[in-house]
């Protein structure tokens, strides 16, 4: 994530803060995004959330651009950036701001039970992915709290769709008014009912 976006995502979650709720992220990779937001909560007084399998996305696997061997488990031959994460947060000092939950984000969102004041959507780039993220979490977050999605690319050229589509279904819901626009980071308020 480049500087602008990540400062424009802590502004985010600060704003976000305010509503004293959790703040939730989808997609941890190896937590450079989980600092942002876990400072925030920090100063807010509430907690960040970060879902991840941490297996990997789709362009993240063996083959692919943006594979990195040394995140790849060598006894089961498959990427495993938790202890990365883990690593990451200790070293930033916020590891009690943070609840780090292991699993597919459509299956622990289904469980989820409370209010979010902010969602932030940086998980798998394939449609099924993302629409899951979106449909998954967006229902949990509460009026005024803040939809972030990254990796919003409007010319097919700069990158996939996905995020995209998702970013422009949230606006077209009626349920979610534009704040801001960093880049391919998009923020967006909760204004009504709906997805």
């Amino acid at each position: 994530m480049p500087l602008g976006e990540g400062l424009a995502l802590y502004a985010a979650a600060v704003e976000a803060g305010r509503l004293g709720l959790p703040l939730l992220e989808v997609g941890t990779y190896c937590g450079r995004s989980t600092v942002l937001l876990a400072d925030a909560a920090r100063e807010a007084g509430t907690t960040a959330v970060t879902v991840d399998h941490h297996r990997g996305s789709e362009e993240q696997q063996p083959g692919w651009e943006y594979h990195d061997p040394t995140v790849v488990d060598a006894e089961v031959g498959l990427m495993d950036t938790l202890p990365t994460f883990r690593r990451t947060l200790h070293r930033a000092g916020l590891e009690e701001h943070v609840i780090a939950v292991v699993g597919r984000s459509p299956q622990v969102a289904k469980v989820w039970g409370g209010p979010l004041g902010l969602v932030f959507i940086d998980g798998g780039h394939t449609d099924e992915h993302a629409t899951g993220d979106y449909e998954g979490w967006a229902p949990h977050l509460a009026e005024g709290g803040l939809l972030v999605i990254h990796d919003v690319f409007p010319n097919p050229a700069d990158g996939g769709q996905a995020p995209y589509r998702v970013y422009r279904r949230a606006l077209e819901s009626g349920a979610f008014a534009e704040v801001s626009v960093t880049d391919s980071l998009r923020v967006l308020r909760r204004t009504g009912a709906g997805i």
